[in-house]
């Protein structure tokens, strides 16, 4: 008899690094499965979700703050000139 321990529900990642970790352990998970575990793959789909939206919030700062840096650079060469 094959008895399955069933996974808790992690609190969201605080960091882009945890988030991102979680993503490549559940991504490692699954692939490494000869047969679905059908019973936590709704906890890690939950799971990866939640760490996907850290990753893509800490993204989109980060871009948006590039974005503003280089226009800011853009404005005081052309004001240079």
């Amino acid at each position: 008899m094959v008895t399955h321990t069933r996974k808790r529900k992690k609190a969201a990642p605080k960091t882009f690094k945890a988030a991102y970790d979680i993503l490549k352990t559940n991504a490692a998970e699954l692939q490494q499965q000869d047969e679905p575990d059908i019973d936590n793959l709704m906890t890690t789909v939950e799971e990866s979700i939640a760490a996907y939206r850290v990753c893509e919030t800490r993204i989109n700062a980060v871009q948006q703050a590039l974005d503003a840096a280089f226009a800011e650079e853009d404005k005081t060469e052309h004001s240079d000139s």
